[in-house]
């Protein structure tokens, strides 16, 4: 059985020398979420195919003389899909040759691309919907969209209504929760191809001599168990960024803790937009009863509440529609 990882661990495995191996610590620079997300090879070239369990097996107690009936848990076979994203990076050759180190130039002016990549991953993760774009993968949102669904039951209503809202979300990443997947035979679902010198075209139909490389990027999600994710949906954006009759931020994470069966199960983290964290941490600001910490992990500062971290997510958007 294929390991679960984060991205830093495959980064960590792969020679120093490797390429792909900077670009994957390259990603997690910027990308917070990949700290976090543990992920695990597919068993399929496609994606991943999984039993999900939907329901416990019935118990008794027993007297004497008397029997128990059988019984068994509830399962059905789920297949995820991976997302295809790719992108071709292209510099001046001449303006790369300048440099001491033209791999390393070439790197560093990818670094856009690279960051495109973040942005788009990172939205599909939680907006992603192959009914609506087959070419993604579907993300947490849509798994999470009704509160009469069975997986509404970690829904947290914050009262928002109309299309200026937002959400905050606490995932447990795990094994047998919530965790990324990438194909089959595949290094975290990352490939890095230098084209070499190519001849390209520039804005007015120019040629001129550059080099050319090719990322691709194969992702997808997983949620074995919905019990391990909770949406803290129908956030109104404007009046919590104005302060002006805002949620509870701290009522209504305190719910979706104590929603989760149990935290230890996986590696929790909550999720949100830079404002929605800042308009966190001025409502606690003067509340010495709330466990809001800030501390430093890996050499990152992390801040935590109620001992699980806070991060950011700024593809999280701002304009999501009311969760009924």
């Amino acid at each position: 059985m294929a390991e679960v990882v984060t991205y830093l661990d495959l980064a960590n495995r792969l020679d120093p020398n490797d390429k792909v191996a900077a670009i994957i610590e390259l990603l997690n620079e910027t990308n917070e979420i990949l700290d976090d997300m543990k992920s695990k090879e597919g068993n399929l070239v496609t994606g991943n195919k999984t039993t999900v369990r939907t329901g416990l097996p019935s118990v008794a107690w027993r007297l004497l003389n008397y029997g128990v009936q059988p019984s068994k848990s509830t399962t059905k076979p789920v297949v995820d899909t991976t997302g295809n994203l790719e992108a071709y990076a292209e510099v001046d050759k001449d303006l790369a040759d300048l440099n001491d180190n033209t791999a390393a130039f070439r790197l560093s002016e990818d670094r856009a691309f690279l960051e495109s990549m973040n942005q788009e991953m990172a939205e599909a993760l939680f907006y992603g919907n192959v009914a609506v774009d087959p070419e993604k993968f579907t993300g947490l949102a849509a798994r999470y969209s009704s509160l009469s669904a069975t997986s509404g039951e970690n829904i947290v209503d914050a009262g928002g209504t109309g299309t200026d809202n937002t959400s905050i979300w606490l995932i447990v990443w795990g094994e047998s929760t919530v965790h990324g997947i990438y194909p089959k035979g595949s290094v975290g679902g990352f490939k890095h191809q230098d084209l070499g010198e190519k001849t390209l075209t520039d804005a007015a139909n120019g040629l001129y001599q550059g080099y050319r490389t090719h990322y691709k990027w194969e992702i997808g999600l997983t949620v074995r168990d919905w019990r391990y994710a909770v949406r803290i949906a129908n956030i109104d954006w404007s009046a919590t960024i104005n302060d002006t009759s805002a949620p509870d931020l701290v009522k209504f994470m305190i719910e979706a803790i104590e929603i989760v069966h149990n935290l230890n199960m996986g590696t929790p983290v909550f999720y949100m937009r830079r404002e929605i964290r800042t308009a966190l941490r001025n409502q606690i600001r003067t509340d010495s009863n709330v466990q809001l910490t800030v501390d430093t992990v890996a050499g990152k500062r992390v801040v935590s509440f109620d001992e699980v971290p806070v991060k950011r997510v700024d593809q999280l958007l701002s304009t999501e529609a009311q969760v009924v």
